[in-house]
């Protein structure tokens, strides 16, 4: 089976993320997504980061219906702070009856060669790239690229934070699961 790994802080999850994992589902030859939820993501900062079985938590909510879609924590296991390399790695010899592609943003791209190892990556898995405006791809790295132009939201998750901290509604921002969830557990509150 070919399978979409779409990595991410998912810090929270919210529609952008899985209009583009619908859009790849249905666009791509790619058959599954597993949503790998980052405990700590190397080039962010922890301290803003919802605890990694929360998150989780609300990604295994937004996706509990769809069968192609999973929640994956299969970073948990690994050391910190995660880097896709090490990830790869261990999730190919884990599972070597599928094959692995990358999914990410230009803009997560176009850093590519800040991450750990991104030779490794760039050589030996295909990378599906989602287009984001003002984010050219001009480098390659020698990657087998699949670009989509997937529709895409002018939202993020620090804007969804935000929203929380000053008591605005997040209503057709996040799925209504993960709504009731934030707004339960007090998240994103501080």
């Amino acid at each position: 089976m070919k399978i979409g790994l779409f990595f991410g802080s998912f810090n929270p999850i919210h529609i952008g993320h899985l209009i583009i994992a619908n859009h790849l589902l249905n666009e791509t030859d790619l058959e599954k997504i597993w949503m790998v939820v980052s405990p700590h993501n190397p080039l962010k900062s922890e301290n803003s980061l919802l605890n990694e079985y929360h998150r989780l938590h609300l990604v295994q909510l937004a996706t509990e219906n769809d069968p192609r879609i999973k929640a994956s924590e299969i970073e948990f296991s690994l050391s910190r702070p995660s880097y896709t390399c090490d990830t790869l790695i261990h999730i190919t010899e884990k599972y070597p009856e599928h094959e692995f592609a990358v999914i990410m943003g230009s803009d997560s791209f176009q850093n590519i060669h800040r991450w750990k190892n991104y030779t490794f990556i760039t050589q030996h898995y295909p990378i599906y790239i989602y287009n984001r405006p003002g984010h050219t791809i001009e480098e390659t790295h020698g990657a087998k690229i699949i670009y989509m132009d997937a529709p895409l939201l002018p939202i993020s998750a620090t804007q969804i934070r935000a929203l929380v901290r000053e008591g605005k509604s997040l209503r057709y921002l996040v799925p209504d699961k993960v709504l009731e969830e934030i707004e339960r557990g007090g998240y994103y509150r501080k």
